[in-house]
This record gives C-alpha cells, structure tokens and sequence, in this order.
C-alpha cells in the first residue's frame, strides 16, 4: 500500500528529485519507491495494529484503534512533504473547516473511521441477517461526514459575521516567473543572473506602485541569492545599497528572500527593509527559515563527511532557524500590522503556525522558490493546499508569494481569493485585512491528536496484554475451586463407608 501509494501520488516527486540532483529519471523514481516504507509509515503502523487489536476487541475499537495508529504515527514521524488524507477535503469549503479543531490530524482520523464504517457494513453478507448489520456502521459514518457538515456551515457562517473592521491592507505579490537560479549562474555568469532577477523584480514592483498604490512589497524565498547586510564583496556591497535604495525610492516596506549569517553559519532568510533604510544606517528585520528541507538544504551531523558531500554536492549548509517569529510590517503613515513570515517547508508545519497565532500575529507571509514543480505543477499544488491549511487552523489571513506559481491570497476560511498559476509572471493584489486569530482548539492545546493518539494505543495495549493473565488466572481458580468440590465428595463418600 505504501508503495502503491506513493507511485500513484507522489510520482511528481521521483521526476524533481531527478531534476533537482541532475540525474536519470529512472534514478528519481527508483529512490522514491525504495523509500515508500519511510515516506509513509502509517500504512505499516495501521495495519499491525489493526490486525492485533482485532484479536482482543471488536470491531469499533479496531476501528478506533486503527485510526489512532493512522494520527499518532504522521505525529510521531513527520513526513518529508508533510502529505496528509486531509489534503483531499480541501476543495470542500465545508468539510475543511474541521482543521481548526484538531489540524490535518483530525480529518485524517475521522475519515479512516468512515472507511472503516463502510468496510465493517460491507463485511457480513454472509449471512442473512447482513442488511440489518449494515445499518449500525452504515449509520456511524453517515453522521461523521453530518457532523462534519454541521460544523463546517456553522464556522463559516461565524467568519462571515466576524470580518475585521480594520482597514485592509494592500500587498504587491510579485512572481516573476523566473526559475532554476544554477541554471542561470552557469549559463550567464553570476553576477549578471543576480542584476537579470534583481532588474525583472525592480521593474514589476515599480509598476505594481505606480498602476495599484500598494502598500508593502512582497519578493519570493531566495530572489537576493547572497547574504544581505553582511555584504561577502565589493560587489555584494553594491547590490545591498542599490536595494535599500530601491525602498527608498518606492517608499513602501519590502520583504523578501535572501540569505543571512552569523558565526554559527548561514541562515535562509526573510528581510523586512524599512523604506528609510540607508546603507550608513540600515533598518531591517530578518525572520530565519526554522523547517530546512532534508539533503537539499542541509545534511544532519551523523551524514555530514567527505563522502556524503561527493554523492551530493547540491546538498546545502545552511543552519535552521531558532522558531517562530512575529515581525512588525511598518506601513506609511505609521501603521504596524505583526505579521508571521513562513519561509517554504515552514508552511507545512502546523505548530509554526500554531505559535505565531499565540505570538500575536495577524496575517500570515509566506514565501517560496518552488523551482523544483516548473514541470511538475501537482507539487505547486500540493505545497499550496499544505499552506492553505495553515490559515485555517489559525484564522490568519495569509499572502503567498512563489518564483514561479503558485502565488495566492488566502482568507482565514481557506479560501484562494486571487493567485498567479505555474509559469505566469504577475503581480497579484493582495487586499486583505488583518485579524487576529481565533482562539480555535487547535491554537489552544497545540497540535494535540497525535499524542491523545498513541496514548490511547499504549493504554488499550495495556490492557489487552492484562487480559490474558486475568483469564489464566480465572480458569486457575476454577481448576482449584473444582478440586475442592471433588475432594469434598470423595470426603464424604469415605465418611459414609467408614459408618457401613
């Protein structure tokens, strides 16, 4: 199941991770499916469990059990993409909803129930009496997707009565369709690739001011391929000034991707340049990328060697950042909207979110260089519904900017108001207005169904372990107790020939 999983799903992934390391495609696909078991081990986990727990219990907490297995084992063991079963309810406005109770995790858990609900109505036509066994299960899981439904249309109709009365805020999304930055290096030189993307974007975002009267300026992950600030040349000098320059000139704050470091090393990095910013007094905020992506941006410490860096030299060193981190986006005028930047993989993870909500912030930017997906648009759209989901766990309105698609405005239901697809270069508006989040369940106890999950496993395991001791120990003390009544009949047997 995995493995089928995986080639049915995933199979985009095989072909990236070809494009990405410059090898076969065949090569791709091959480490995708030798890697099935690790990539989802929830399959492996549910059907152990499933299997045992039938030996001890009946059918609803096998079911109960089986989907616990499902959530506490994605909990355990966080996934490279972060995919979840949830992901296929997003195009449901309704039945989405649901995440802001217990995140990805609780969608999951209750559509295994419901197909274990169908399974278990489907499993007993052996006998004549199967129509009246359907009923129970069939029933079970007609009110999950109810209640889903129920709250979903009670959730919505509660956003759409609380919208902000603040004023919204508009923000140039610019996606300029550039890609494969290596690429560019070694075809054009790295200097003139830097002045090529560095020129498309001033450009965009001088029309984007003029033509919409934006408020704030939103670059992808990695646009300033250098560190910013701690300028490594002459040159890199030079491009820093010209940059605040640009601010300057624009007058509006300009948050993109660069790099930053410290002498724990380099950091993938979100700068937030304040316009008045000068080169003798710079003024910047710098957000550091906390979720680095496993052999493309860092390799651990047990890999790290000689060896490991000649298979893969496209492997990075960059260091993760410290967590979550809320960052004043300072509009003219004075106006401070705190605002939660996510940098790429860090809009798969849920508890980044969950942690900015609790820091305060009222909008979400996330920024990305999905590069990798240029000819495989199912992973532009994979990473997209994974960052949508991040808005509504919280609430958080969110702004999303890629290289090249899928960028998108995204309010605290889910819903896509604008995006720029795979390969278009725009600039898209972003009128949101912010709000603070929700004190949903999930913002209140965290990412909280996978622990509750494997605490009810351990607690049934528990049990079901017990229960053989307590029957050994009842059929012993019926053994006993037996012999206790035959010795008394022998007793008085005894007694009564002594008397003849």
């Amino acid at each position: 199941m995995a493995t089928a999983f995986v080639v049915a799903v995933f199979a985009w992934f095989g072909f990236a991770i070809a494009v990405y390391s410059a090898g076969a495609a065949a090569v791709g696909m091959t480490v995708l499916i030798a890697s099935a078991a690790v990539l989802q081990p929830q399959f492996l986990v549910f059907a152990i469990v499933r299997h045992l727990a039938g030996r001890s219990y009946g059918t609803a907490m096998r079911a109960l059990l089986g989907a616990c297995a499902w959530v506490g084992t994605e909990w355990l063991f966080p996934k490279l993409l972060a995919d979840s079963l949830a992901h296929g309810l997003y195009p449901s406005a309704v039945l989405r909803q649901f995440a802001d109770v217990a995140g990805m995790a609780g969608i999951t858990f209750l559509l295994v129930l419901v197909n274990e609900a169908i399974a278990a109505a489907f499993s007993p036509l052996r006998s004549w009496q199967f129509q009246r066994t359907m009923l129970r299960p069939l029933g079970v899981a007609l009110a999950i997707v109810l209640a889903l439904v129920g709250y979903g249309q009670l959730r919505l109709a509660q956003l759409a009565s609380s919208t902000s009365q603040e004023a919204p805020i508009r923000v140039g999304l610019v996606q300029s369709n550039i890609a494969a930055y290596d690429r560019l290096r070694r075809e054009m030189g790295a200097y003139d690739a830097v002045r090529m993307v560095l020129d498309t974007h001033f450009a965009m975002s001088r029309a984007s001011i003029e033509r919409d009267h934006v408020d704030a300026l939103l670059w992808s992950e990695t646009v300033y391929p250098t560190t910013f600030g701690t300028p490594k040349s002459e040159t890199g000098g030079e491009l820093d000034a010209e940059v605040m320059e640009f601010a300057r000139e624009i007058g509006v704050p300009l948050v993109f991707g660069a790099y930053d470091s410290d002498a724990e090393g380099e950091y993938n990095a979100a700068i937030f340049l304040d316009p008045s910013s000068t080169p003798a007094s710079p003024k910047f905020d710098v957000y550091r990328k906390s979720r680095l992506f496993f052999l493309t941006e860092y390799v651990p410490e047990w890999m790290e060697g000689p060896l490991a860096r000649s298979w893969m030299p496209w492997a990075g060193t960059w260091k993760p950042g410290p967590g979550a981190r809320v960052i004043p986006l300072r509009l003219a005028g004075g106006r401070e909207v705190p605002v939660l930047p996510l940098i790429c993989l860090d809009d798969v993870d849920a508890n980044l979110a969950i942690e900015g909500a609790r820091l305060g912030a009222r909008m979400i930017l996330t920024m990305s260089n999905d590069s990798w997906f240029t000819e495989h648009t199912e992973g532009a759209h994979h990473h997209l519904v994974a960052a949508v989901f991040r808005s509504i766990e919280t609430r958080l309105p969110q702004l999303r900017v890629t290289n090249n698609g899928v960028t998108a405005v995204i309010d605290a239901s889910g819903e896509i108001v604008r995006s720029a697809g795979v390969g278009e270069r725009a600039v898209v508006l972003g009128d949101l207005a912010p709000r603070d989040a929700e004190p949903t369940l999930l913002v209140a106890w965290g990412d909280w169904l996978g622990p509750a999950a494997l605490v009810l496993l351990m607690l049934c395991s528990g049990a079901a372990l017990l229960r053989p001791r307590r029957r050994e120990s009842e059929r012993t003390g019926d053994t006993v107790q037996t012999d206790r009544v035959a010795g008394d009949k022998v007793s008085r047997r005894g007694s009564r020939g002594r008397r003849e």
